[in-house]
């Protein structure tokens, strides 16, 4: 009998659903909140109950019986750094996410709603790969200022899920190979995986590695302490500049690589300087992460949003492929790889972690 499983995976304005029947997705659903609905509350958490009953009225509407749910998987928030795989959701969780100890999300709500729903019925609720997952090696932390260490704080959810993905597709265990996975979405992330850790990581939170359709990442040191004391900026501006407004939409006023791609076939030469450069970047990194593995590649794997541009995946692969071969999966499939980490555990393939 086919193991059903409810995914919730929670957004600052909106609430993402699934229903698998083992990894047949049965429902789909994205429960939109308007900016007015979110301000009437103070924080996160106190948006709890009004996005719990959203989604059990939505489970009502699609005729699923909350009883007929044999395991509840939210989406792992903010927490402290951990090794990648399936966690049960504990009081611990709970109470962290609760008070966003390690900061405030909308994502953080995952885990509390599948722990609540879960309980009500008494069945399971875990998340899984949480962003926080962080499997550097020790030698990759030094930044060169001791005060400053480098962290993992990016897409291990898709770039494991994708990994895996991969390894079923040629009979072998994820755990098995050497993959370099790059993430293309809003943030860039590109993750040396070594036998089943991603053992290093440019990350698309933390300012590191190429620029993005929204980020600014890998930029000059010192030019960048210099912006920072010119007294034209706030704190608040900068900050902007890096995350947010950086990427694409500094350069191009857009976030949406399908306006680049347009804007570079009416001939904007800036347009095209611009997507050459994120091309250019995105396979450094790879580069470096191939040097990291000793050039012992088993593959490349280009995902995430992005990862529908043929042009820029197969131009990302011109560059690359002479370190290994390149497989693209495009888009994200953030539910279903929750699934899969839930199944898992309750087939038996994994046992969950303690966090």
């Amino acid at each position: 009998m086919a193991i059903r499983s409810l995914i919730i995976n929670p957004g600052s304005t909106s609430t993402k659903i699934g229903v698998f029947d083992d990894e047949e997705q049965i429902l789909d659903k994205t429960l939109r909140h308007s900016t007015e609905e979110i301000k009437q509350f103070s924080n996160v958490y106190s948006q709890k109950d009004f996005r719990k009953k959203i989604i059990l009225d939505a489970l009502a509407e699609n005729n699923i019986a909350v009883s007929s749910i044999n395991v509840c998987v939210g989406r792992g928030g903010i927490l402290k750094p951990i090794e990648g795989g399936t966690y049960e959701v504990t009081d611990e969780i709970v109470e962290e996410l609760k008070k966003a100890k390690y900061g405030e999300h909308a994502s953080n709500l995952g885990a509390i709603l599948a722990r609540e729903i879960g309980d009500s019925i008494g069945v399971p609720s875990y998340i899984v790969d949480p962003v926080v997952v962080d499997e550097m090696d020790p030698v990759a932390r030094l930044t060169g200022i001791p005060e400053i260490q480098r962290v993992s704080i990016d897409h291990p959810l898709n770039q494991k899920a994708m990994g895996r993905r991969y390894a079923k597709s040629i009979g072998k265990r994820y755990e098995d190979l050497n993959l370099i996975i790059v993430h293309m979405g809003g943030g860039t992330s590109c993750g040396c995986h070594k036998h089943g850790r991603m053992v290093d990581v440019f990350g698309a939170f933390n300012g590191d590695g190429a620029f993005s359709p929204e980020r600014a990442n890998g930029v000059p040191a010192l030019s960048l302490v210099n912006m920072c004391y010119s007294g034209k900026y706030t704190y608040e501006e900068m900050k902007k500049k890096v995350i947010g407004g950086g990427g694409f939409n500094a350069y191009l006023g857009t976030n949406d690589a399908r306006d680049v791609d347009k804007m570079c076939e009416e001939g904007n030469e800036k347009a095209i300087l611009v997507r050459s450069a994120f091309i250019y970047q995105i396979a450094k990194n790879i580069g470096a992460m191939a040097a990291v593995l000793d050039g012992k590649v088993d593959q490349i794997i280009l995902t995430g949003g992005i990862g529908y541009d043929k042009y820029i995946t197969s131009h990302i692969a011109e560059k690359v492929s002479f370190i290994a071969p390149v497989t693209v999966y495009g888009g994200e499939d953030e539910l279903l790889a929750l699934a899969q980490g839930a199944l898992r555990v309750m087939n038996g393939e994994e046992k969950a972690r303690n966090y």
